[in-house]
């Protein structure tokens, strides 16, 4: 049965009966019957089929939900008594929207420094993704926006507000500013996330409310590009400060506030609404709730990175 619903929660991800199958390890005809097995212990039809996959039945949604739990906290008997047995050890899974991926380290190292037998996995993801893999049961957490769309069932941990930054060469017009306002942001050539990054989807808006259409020189999913670009001197770029600090910023380029308005979005950490929490989750979870206070305040942070040195030894 277990297997069986495995299936189910791989054919929800994939969409694709042969995906699916390939990413249960099992061939297509193999995947398909023991859909058609639970369907039939179950009495109810599960899946829209056709040519190909076309959705759940209503009652198939309701079985996918079953089997998210079923499945989740089988997943955390196991790791509870592997625990009970040996330790925390195994594999982490995160996922970060990209303005959140510098910050990773800050849960991470810590955390392995107190359980040498765990490692980790990060993927940079929209927030969207984060969601929808946390729901799937892909990922065990994710670092995304807390406060800016519908974030489901999942329990949260905020670590520190998005506050944005102008990246712009010291040499530029408006790079010797202390500070600058939408509007002008709104005139300068700039290097942006893709729409499909809800940083973008923000920056977007607030460009927008100045009147002024704005159409970047440059988009791209990743952070790196973006500010290897700016590092010319010939490009700028909007990111939050906490991210900008650290990337390193160099004598040439700047990262300035931008107000008028000051706008402000929590980001921090989701994991599944389950109790009780495998213990390598819950375990991620009280770290970041050990960070939070470090991060929400106003200290640098190479400061924040020096404490959490000094904590983890």
């Amino acid at each position: 049965m277990l297997e069986k619903l495995e299936f189910i929660i791989a054919l929800a991800h994939e969409r694709h009966f042969g995906h699916a199958a390939e990413a249960c390890g099992v061939s297509q005809p193999t995947f398909s019957a023991g859909i058609k097995q639970l369907e039939e212990i179950l009495g109810v039809l599960l899946v829209q089929r056709g040519s190909r996959f076309q959705g759940f039945t209503p009652e198939g949604e309701r079985v996918l939900d079953w089997a998210r739990r079923i499945v989740g906290d089988t997943r955390a008997m196991r790791q509870e008594v592997d625990a009970l047995k040996h330790g925390l050890a195994g594999q982490i899974r995160i996922a970060a929207i990209p303005t959140a991926l510098a910050m990773c380290a800050l849960i991470t190292t810590p955390y392995r420094a107190r359980h040498p037998d765990v490692s980790f996995t990060i993927w940079s993801r929209n927030s969207i993704e984060v969601l929808g893999l946390l729901e799937n049961l892909e990922i065990d957490a994710g670092l995304t926006y807390l406060d800016n769309e519908p974030l489901g069932r999942v329990k949260t941990v905020p670590l520190y507000s998005e506050e944005y930054r102008l990246l712009i060469s010291s040499a530029q017009p408006l790079g010797d500013r202390e500070q600058v306002t939408w509007a002008e942001v709104a005139q300068v050539p700039l290097c942006l996330l893709t729409p499909d990054m809800q940083n973008r989807r923000i920056i977007d808006g607030l460009l927008r409310s100045t009147g002024i259409v704005v159409t970047p020189t440059l988009e791209s999913d990743s952070i790196i590009v973006l500010f290897t670009h700016v590092r010319t001197g010939r490009w700028a770029s909007v990111m939050p400060a906490k991210l900008a600090e650290g990337l390193g910023l160099t004598e040439k380029v700047r990262a300035i506030p931008i107000v008028e308005p000051e706008i402000t979005h929590s980001i921090g950490l989701v994991v599944p609404h389950r109790d009780p929490l495998t213990p390598l989750i819950n375990a991620l979870f009280n770290e970041a709730k050990q960070l939070a206070p470090l991060l929400s305040s106003s200290a640098p942070l190479s400061s924040t990175l020096l404490e959490l040195d000094r904590k983890s030894q």
